[in-house]
């Protein structure tokens, strides 16, 4: 008899709200350098520019929108694609599941959301034009009343595919990238593993989803300067082709680390408090 342990299906989203609190200031750099169309500051640069003219507080804007964003979008992804994962293998009789099968699996799970994106951009307005959210739940209400339904799905075409190369990077690579590590025979199932795994989950996520998210984070930020995602394409592409990859290293250097310690959270949490299968 040999004891397995699964995750509960709201592991996902504490795993990722844990995460999200350590990695939130580096997401918010993140969306400031994508957003600066004449500027020229780096990663160090902009982080500075924003606690000289804000305080150190304004690093953590948006923080109640992420870890909104993150108890539902990436708690039901989690809980969707392991849910899908584990009855697929209970029938594929213990054998390894394909990769293609893992990124099918993605287009079950991957949703969108923008006001982390409106919430963290906010403080870069002049006092004046500053829309000021509270928190989440606020600033879903103002944006109804004041700029109707269809300014809540702004940008939803570039949201929805970056979510889903996002979930192909962190899911579907991270499961791939553990059992090839654990098939070598080389280490085990440890969180030596669990960091090697998740950190190139983090890097593959970080390459396909950045000149998605870039056009995403204009969309979001826009006001009225883009006529829809192929006007954006093309603004952006006059740029040249490096304007797809603006924040490329802050959005890694918070990518990557909020994936490991999403995966390092959510196997501690399953190894400890897990749904116990003994089979």
């Amino acid at each position: 008899m040999t004891e397995k342990r699964m995750s509960r299906w709201y592991f996902g989203g504490l795993a990722s709200c844990g995460a999200a609190c350590c990695t939130h200031p580096l997401d918010l750099v993140k969306v400031h350098l994508q957003t600066q169309q004449k500027g020229r500051l780096g990663m160090v640069g902009m982080a500075s520019h924003v606690v000289r003219t804000d305080g150190v507080l304004a690093l953590y804007n948006g923080l109640s929108a992420s870890l909104c964003r993150q108890m539902s979008y990436s708690l039901t992804r989690f809980a969707i694609y392991e849910t899908v994962r584990d009855m697929l293998g209970s029938s594929n009789q213990g054998n390894p599941m394909p990769f293609y099968q893992k990124v099918l699996r993605v287009g079950f799970t991957h949703s969108c959301t923008f006001f982390p994106l409106r919430m963290q951009n906010d403080v870069k307005l002049p006092p004046e034009l500053r829309r000021n959210y509270r928190h989440a739940v606020d600033g879903l209400f103002r944006v109804f009343r004041e700029e109707g339904v269809r300014k809540l799905f702004s940008g939803a075409t570039m949201a929805s595919s970056r979510g889903a190369l996002v979930t192909v990077g962190q899911l579907a690579c991270y499961d791939q990238a553990k059992q090839l590590v654990l098939s070598s025979g080389v280490m085990g199932d440890n969180i030596l593993t669990h960091f090697l795994s998740s950190f190139i989950a983090g890097g593959c996520a970080t390459f396909l989803c950045q000149p998605l998210d870039v056009m995403k984070t204009r969309l979001m930020n826009s006001k009225g300067e883009y006529s829809g995602v192929i006007h954006c394409l093309r603004v952006t592409a006059k740029e040249g082709p490096l304007a797809f990859y603006k924040g490329l290293v802050p959005a890694g250097i918070r990518l990557i680390p909020h994936t490991v310690l999403t995966f390092i959270f959510l196997e501690q949490l399953k190894n400890n408090f897990g749904i116990v299968i003994i089979s």
